[in-house]
């Protein structure tokens, strides 16, 4: 039975072999083998027919195509279809020779009927006539067609690279700013690079055209001497019967060969010179020319004048006049009813600017970079990440780690500042600036000696450490002693990232408070609802989130912070109380995120005496209560974190400043004025299985 049934599975197993050889690869491999065997394998007569007229067909077809699609790039195989046809013509023209040479003296059909109706059709009975309608022919390919739509290639190919640089740009500049999104940027990426590959490869393709004109005309003249030498010498022709046959034959021959190359160099005219035109040619054309009748109208009227000139023919040219004249009468009430429509829809878009603009003039980024002309190159840098790339991963990175997406960053190019030099704004305010190299690397020493390799020392824009600029050929001597090093783009991207972190407070707006609760479970939303707005309003959520940002604490656990809000909403309505209650509830992740790489969470704690001294600084009522200290407690105070934390500092830890819940908002207060980065817990936020490290006291 096993054996039986094998040979039914095997069949099965052998068609699938069949069909995925009979795939278009295969066919357009083949069918470029067969070109190639033309070249050799001697060929019948009423093949050679069957094969011209596939060659004149194909044209036809690539010339259709040219003419109908709207864009250039919807044929951007036209550089293979070109390379395929004019090797295909070619094979015919060998394929031809050896029949004419061969078969000649037979008679005007030894090459075939195609061949000897175009002979015949186009000659007159007069070879002379052929001769010279196929030197015309070749003469309008070669010096007019080809010449021009080569002209065109070339310079499209060059404006089209050299305008590369700022269309990528410019994509970058609108993805980065929200006008698009990835995928959108993404397609336009793709036709760019297409844009740029299809005309470099139809500058190269038109020498295709230019070189088969060339051969034709070499063929030609090597089929009529070659003929008349072997019509008299093998076949013993008479030179004037010898000269007719083969000269009847050859001027056939080239004339059946140089149709399909006119018609397809025309199609490469028109798919050159098609670039900037939107739609079908004839219906661009029709457009274009239809919208001006005076033109037609002056037509008319010279057409009318001369055909009362003396001796011209008057039917024709009174014909053209009366057709143009009435074409321009009909179009002339078209194009008015079109161009009082569009002053009907122009009419309010113009009254609107005086309502809409200071509207317009009030919108304002939330987060722009201006860069100096001479930064422009990082939006679209080769070698490294462009600078978009790395924003739109760090707006990544920052909604996993705060929770929130941040708003779209703004780039654009500012003459008034330096031209190495850039500037970082949230809501239009000047946030941090700083200065970038091009061609350099920003090192630094992570130990804080100081870099000791040549180069330009400067301070690090983001932290204020002290760096170096030094060449890209140090990079491998900065990596072995240990450097951190950094390229322009990530210096800026640094910097951009600690602003937003600091920023991110007051970029958390009411909308965006609302997205996030929307996007919340239902079953959250409806214990939100029994809070907001009885007990605590919307914008009371959003100042307790934006309280937890200023500090860096993520909202991302946005469902146990609502929850901690309704526990404490309906005791309170203290803003500050409410947060420290949700701080409270989130000591798991305060903890976590602030413990160091050894899992133990560094502490520098208040000591008694100044624990007493806030809590009596305290002044007003539950609610509104305002921290009063001393000046001088106050600068003793300063003096005292600043010892403490710079010994915890060369001990190599980053610890945090521990307090009792009820002083922790006013201690932060104050700290964050010389240390921002510094973070103060209270000890409600100190997770029952944190492991603490002592690094002081104060």
């Amino acid at each position: 039975m096993s054996d039986a049934a094998q040979p039914q599975g095997a069949l099965p197993d052998f068609m699938t072999v069949v069909k995925s050889a009979l795939r278009g690869e295969v066919y357009l491999a083949a069918a470029v083998l067969f070109i190639l065997a033309i070249l050799l394998v001697p060929l019948p007569a009423w093949f050679m027919d069957f094969l011209l007229a596939i060659s004149i067909t194909s044209s036809v077809l690539v010339l259709m195509t040219a003419l109908l699609i709207k864009r250039p790039l919807e044929f951007t195989a036209f550089p293979t279809v070109l390379l395929l046809t004019t090797l295909f013509r070619l094979a015919l023209n060998v394929a031809s020779t050896r029949l004419i040479l061969s078969h000649g003296h037979t008679g005007p059909d030894a090459a075939g009927q195609v061949i000897n109706a175009f002979g015949e059709f186009v000659m007159q009975g007069n070879f002379i006539i052929g001769v010279i309608v196929f030197i015309i022919l070749i003469i309008v390919n070669f010096v007019v067609i080809t010449r021009g739509s080569t002209r065109i290639a070339e310079v499209a190919a060059r404006f089209t690279l050299d305008a590369m640089p700022g269309k990528q740009m410019a994509v970058d500049s609108d993805l980065s700013s929200g006008l698009i999104d990835e995928k959108t940027a993404k397609k336009r990426r793709k036709e760019l690079e297409e844009e740029s590959n299809f005309f470099g490869a139809m500058d190269g393709a038109s020498k295709f055209v230019r070189g088969d004109a060339i051969a034709a005309l070499l063929i030609t003249a090597i089929n009529i001497i070659g003929g008349i030498i072997i019509g008299m010498a093998s076949h013993q022709l008479p030179f004037g019967e010898a000269a007719d046959h083969y000269t009847r034959l050859t001027v056939g021959e080239g004339l059946v060969a140089q149709v399909p190359s006119l018609i397809i160099s025309v199609a490469a005219g028109l798919l050159v010179a098609k670039a900037g035109v939107e739609g079908a040619a004839d219906k661009a054309l029709a457009r274009q020319l239809a919208s001006y009748p005076p033109a037609l109208g002056m037509v008319s009227a010279c057409a009318f004048i001369a055909g009362i000139l003396p001796g011209m023919p008057v039917v024709p040219f009174f014909a053209l006049a009366a057709a143009s004249g009435l074409l321009a009468w009909r179009l002339r009430g078209s194009t008015k009813a079109r161009e009082d429509a569009e002053i009907a829809e122009t009419q309010p878009k113009e009254a609107a600017p005086t309502e809409e603009t200071p509207t317009q003039a009030l919108a304002m980024d939330d987060v722009r970079i201006e860069l100096g002309f001479g930064l422009l190159s990082l939006l679209n840098e080769v070698q490294g990440r462009r600078l978009t790339d790395q924003i739109r991963a760090l707006r990544k990175s920052l909604a996993q780690e705060l929770g929130f997406v941040t708003p779209q960053v703004r780039i654009l190019d500012n003459v008034q500042i330096g031209p190495d030099e850039y500037v970082i704004r949230v809501r239009e305010m000047e946030a941090g600036k700083g200065r970038l190299k091009l061609g350099a690397l920003l090192a630094m020493d992570p130990s804080g000696a100081g870099v000791t390799i040549p180069g330009e020392p400067v301070k690090e824009p983001a932290f204020g450490l002290d760096a170096t600029w030094i060449d890209e050929s140090s990079r491998e001597d900065a990596a072995f002693r240990g450097y951190t090093v950094v390229d322009p783009a990530t210096v800026l991207a640094t910097h951009l990232t600690e602003i937003v972190k600091e920023y991110m407070g007051e970029l958390l707006t009411f909308s965006e408070v609302k997205k996030l609760i929307k996007e919340l479970p239902k079953d959250t939303q409806s214990l939100l609802d029994d809070v907001a707005p009885t007990h605590i309003s919307w914008s009371g959520i959003q100042r307790v989130l934006q309280n937890l940002l200023r500090e860096r604490v993520s909202i991302r656990d946005l469902g146990a912070i609502v929850e901690a809000i309704a526990e404490a909403a309906p005791a309170t309505h203290d803003l500050v109380q409410i947060t420290e209650h949700v701080r409270a509830r989130l000591a798991r992740q305060i903890s976590f995120q602030h413990q160091g790489h050894t899992g133990f969470l560094p502490i520098v704690t208040l000591s008694p005496a100044w624990e007493q001294t806030f809590a009596e600084a305290l002044v007003g009522e539950r609610g509104e209560r305002q921290l009063s200290l001393a000046p001088s407690k106050l600068h003793q105070f300063v003096a005292d974190v600043r010892q403490a934390f710079e010994k915890a500092a060369r001990e190599g830890e980053t610890p945090v400043l521990l307090t009792s819940p009820l002083i922790r908002p006013y201690v932060r207060s104050l700290v964050e004025r010389f240390r921002a980065a510094t973070a103060v817990m209270s000890q409600g936020e100190v997770h029952p299985k944190a492991r603490l490290k002592s690094c002081g006291q104060i």
